[in-house]
């Protein structure tokens, strides 16, 4: 049985731009392109009764900036995987995005050939972000305080865990169903169990709270 496509929505306000990556995305079999935008307003509508896969979003748009919908997607549809278009020295504004929820970014001024290549790879567990930005992340992380504040016994159930453990080790959504051989809403119910329980809103906080609670020490090299 094949797999349904990856649902994608665009979020961009270049007409050229957007065109392109509508194409891309609709030359790959494994993606469909639920909605396309050119303002952060009807994209934030729609994502009130839709759900999707997929958002490839630009970050300044003509009545705000794409963050705020990052950050609402982080809370409502943390399955949702967020890529951001961003440009050259914008590299503060792309690690806020990304501490929000995104999982990683492409660069307006060197758009890859294949942008739908790229989307499929996030929904197998990449996450595309340049060594920069992820020196600045673990530059961060260095300076956030780490010690350990033990989770209360039983806090997340045994297939809680094994999704905790699988999100670490970097799987997408749609592997983790089929490595447990569940539904992606089923995975989709444990994610925002497990955030509610750990009080955050996307999987690198997760994959931080987790590991300052003492709930991934299990995790070794390999498994």
């Amino acid at each position: 049985m094949t797999d349904p496509p990856w649902s994608v929505v665009l979020l961009e306000d270049d007409k050229d731009t957007r065109l392109f990556f509508e194409s891309c995305v609709r030359s790959h079999v494994r993606l469909t392109l639920a909605a396309s935008f050119a303002a952060l307003t009807p994209a934030r509508t729609w994502f009130e009764s839709n759900r999707a896969d997929v958002l490839l979003t630009d970050l300044a748009l003509p009545d705000g900036h794409g963050l705020t919908l990052i950050r609402e997607l982080a809370q409502k549809q943390p399955e949702c995987d967020i890529l951001v278009v961003s440009v050259f020295g914008d590299e503060d504004t792309v690690l806020a995005c990304v501490e929000a929820g995104a999982v990683g970014y492409i660069h307006k001024d060197s758009t890859p050939a294949d942008v739908a290549q790229v989307i499929v790879d996030v929904r197998q567990g990449a996450s595309p972000i340049s060594p920069m930005i992820a020196r600045k992340l673990l530059e961060r992380l260095r300076r956030k305080p780490v010690a350990r504040t033990p989770a209360p016994s039983g806090l997340l159930s045994p297939r809680e865990s094994e999704v905790l453990e699988l999100i670490a080790r970097g799987y997408g959504y749609a592997e983790i169903a089929r490595l447990q051989g569940v539904t992606m809403h089923t995975v989709q119910s444990h994610i925002k169990n497990l955030y509610g329980k750990l009080a955050v809103h996307s999987r690198s906080e997760a994959v931080f709270e987790a590991t300052r609670m003492g709930l991934l020490d299990s995790m070794k090299p390999g498994n």
